[in-house]
């Protein structure tokens, strides 16, 4: 592919000043540089707009900086032909452009030195500080000879571990990144591919999720022409061909424009052209395109309150489109991404999408956290807690982060690191749940209690049994909605864990890896059981006197000295049943009702029974399940009848109706045993109910 194949932008290009002939800067660059009292030509372009950001930027570290990346990269060529040093300064111009402090432009001409030259990162720190030192060492890659097929995968984690302490790392890779695609032409067909899909997989999303979208909109075009050439090149014709046509959103543009000045509203409305990939997910979305589908409306004012007075304006002047209408000023999303939308139909039946921003979420918008400059300088933390003009502050490590960079840890092999890292990045919407202490947790659309579980408790979550969503009792396969309030109940038995079934419904990494390592650590877990349902949690109490020779739960006694006794999950037994026991691993005793299947599935393959009898201990636990005639009320009725047998709910599940009949599933806390079968009595007499029994859950082999 052509170095012009992977440059979708620049033929029919219509914003942005024109991009810098990196050739002459290489010409340039080969000259070494100059007086100490300018600054040399091939950096001229950076300080440009380094200026034009930053006013005040003392460019001397910038002059330093470019001396010691062009005689160090002096001699090495790219694959292009071009000089070396034409890369460090293009990302460096790059992020001059979308706004990046003097701290992050050293540290991108720096950014290949200590991987590349003879430069070493002590040497960085001692003639630039430690930030730059951790810049650069932040993106450095890791050696091949060292970590093999691993060097990649292990690079992204030094790389996003970096980043949890200073985003800025992120947003040179970013940079790096592109300026590395725009000039990919150069490499084989397959390798181009490889980079192309790592780009797709994980740089477009981080870029996503750091909010640059001028860099990932980008990406995401030059990912486009090489991975899908044939619909990138047909998307590319039908711009090329609208652009010789008249545009409708000029003409609306005009219109928007009247109205504001008429209101006097001072505003700036720009046609903002759709990028290749917009177009082509348009057209996917539509089929045929309109004139008004190649570009969106953008409306720049100068404070807040400016946005929402402007959409009064469009939607009093033109015919909104209320399903398009989104508010992410009150609910900015979660990569600091601020702005209304809306759609309106203008004066000739044409629909246009209207984004309306201020000129510092348009900034913010574009450049995400580089715009945010320095965010750990103290003079930015002060501002960043009371921002002047009301918009949001922006947290120094966003919380998709702080979730990456927890359940990295837990990835010790590289490959599951890897996979689990883009499944993670393809999660491309957040929402936030409360917790009923008032604190609040962030989860992948799509997450169920048990993310939340592992979300808040880590691996303490192993004990979990059950949730309240909203105040209501719910399984851990629950899935959660964006401002919902969840509760997690948690066992008093540590030694509770959770069961394969979790696995289905847990959508974030850490309860994954969580789970995974502890079934793989507890192969034969007693109280592992089917998906979907909550392992049977037991306190332990401590032996009766004159029992000390015993290992005891509950009630149930064995004559095994120090054995951990649990009562099993699938057949829940309860004095005065006839019981057996059988030892599993670690010493403990599962007790089992002598009719369960799975005690006689144990006999049978050779497992020698414990004697196991009951003590004094009246408390009991034991799982019912009752089978009804749906109806309104029944869950009400059937919990006011527990509640009058003085029985504690501890878990409850409610399965789908299947032809006009309920199964509901309650694991109760009784204070007196003998009151069973009169709860159960009870229980049979709420109308509607025609069976109530006890639990006789399929259980596997120990």
């Amino acid at each position: 592919m052509s170095a012009e194949a992977t440059n979708p932008g620049a033929p029919i290009r219509r914003r942005g000043r024109p991009r810098i002939d990196l050739r002459r800067l290489g010409r340039v660059a080969l000259l070494g540089p100059v007086s100490r009292d300018r600054l040399p030509a091939a950096i001229g372009h950076v300080a440009e707009a380094h200026r034009a950001h930053h006013p005040d930027a003392d460019l001397t570290v910038l002059h330093r900086a470019y001396v010691l990346a062009e005689s160090s990269h002096r001699g090495q060529m790219r694959k292009s032909g071009e000089p070396y040093i034409t890369h460090p300064l293009a990302v460096t111009l790059i992020l001059a452009e979308l706004g990046a402090e003097t701290t992050t432009l050293t540290a991108s001409l720096l950014h290949d030195t200590v991987e590349d030259t003879e430069v070493t990162l002590d040497q960085v720190g001692e003639e630039f500080g430690d930030e730059v030192r951790y810049l650069v060492d932040g993106v450095t890659k890791l050696e091949k000879v060292d970590y093999g097929a691993a060097a990649e995968p292990e690079t992204f984690r030094k790389m996003l571990v970096a980043t949890g302490d200073d985003v800025r790392v992120m947003s040179i890779k970013l940079a790096d990144r592109l300026h590395n695609m725009r000039t990919l032409g150069v490499m084989r067909p397959e390798k181009q591919a490889r980079i192309a899909k790592v780009t797709r997989d994980v740089l477009i999303p981080l870029a996503e999720r750091l909010g640059v979208q001028a860099l990932k909109t980008e990406l995401e075009d030059l990912v486009f022409a090489i991975l899908h050439p044939e619909e990138y090149a047909h998307t590319r014709a039908v711009i090329a061909a609208a652009t010789t046509a008249a545009d409708p959103l000029t003409a609306i543009a005009g219109s928007v424009s009247a109205v504001l000045r008429e209101a006097g509203i001072p505003a700036e409305v720009l046609v903002r052209p759709r990028h290749f990939v917009s177009v082509h997910r348009v057209s996917v979305k539509r089929g045929e395109l309109r004139g008004t589908d190649f570009g969106r409306l953008l409306v720049l004012v100068g404070e807040d309150a400016d946005c929402y007075a402007v959409l009064g304006e469009l939607h009093t002047c033109f015919t909104p489109v209320i399903s398009e209408f989104k508010d992410f000023i009150a609910a900015p999303k979660f990569n600091l991404y601020q702005s209304l939308h809306t759609a309106v139909v203008g004066p000739e039946g044409e629909v246009a999408e209207v984004l309306i921003r201020t000129h510092r979420m348009h900034k913010v918008a574009e450049a995400g956290v580089i715009a945010l400059g320095n965010p750990y300088a103290a003079d930015s933390v002060a501002q960043t807690a009371e921002p002047a003009d009301g918009e949001r502050a922006d947290p120094t490590r966003p919380g998709w982060l702080s979730r990456l960079l927890q359940w990295q840890q837990s990835a010790t092999d590289p490959d599951t690191f890897w996979t689990t890292l883009r499944a993670d990045l393809a999660q491309d919407r957040e929402i936030t749940v409360f917790r009923t202490d008032g604190g609040t947790l962030g989860l992948p659309a799509g997450a169920s209690c048990v993310d939340a579980a592992y979300a808040q408790y880590g691996d303490a979550a192993h004990s979990c049994i059950g949730a309240r969503v909203n105040g209501r009792l719910a399984t851990l396969g629950t899935a959660l909605g964006d401002g919902d309030t969840v509760q997690l109940l948690l066992a008093e038995d540590a030694a509770s864990g959770p069961s394969p079934g979790w696995l289905d419904h847990a959508r974030t990494p850490t309860a994954r890896i969580a789970i995974t390592g502890w079934l793989d650590a507890h192969p034969q877990h007693p109280e592992t059981v089917p998906a979907g349902r909550p392992t049977d949690p037991r306190p332990v109490p401590q032996p009766a006197p004159g029992a000390a020779a015993a290992g005891r739960t509950a009630s149930a006694l064995v004559d095994r000295p120090d054995a951990t006794v649990r009562l099993a999950g699938c057949c829940t037994p309860v004095p005065p049943d006839d019981v057996t026991g059988f030892a599993v691993r670690g010493g403990a005793v599962t007790v089992h009702r002598l009719a369960c299947p799975a005690a006689a599935r144990m006999e049978a393959v050779g497992r020698v029974p414990v004697a196991v009898s009951w003590g004094d201990a009246s408390e009991c636990r034991v799982t019912l399940v009752a089978e009804s005639f749906g109806r309104p009320r029944l869950l009400a009725d059937l919990t006011e009848a527990i509640a009058g047998a003085d029985a504690a709910i501890i878990s409850a599940t409610v399965e789908p109706p299947s032809e006009q009949r309920v199964r509901h599933t309650y694991t109760l806390e009784l204070p007196d045993v003998a009151g069973l079968p009169s709860l159960m009595r009870a229980m049979r007499d709420v109308p509607g109910v025609y069976d109530v029994s006890r639990a006789q859950h399929p259980a596997a082999v120990l």
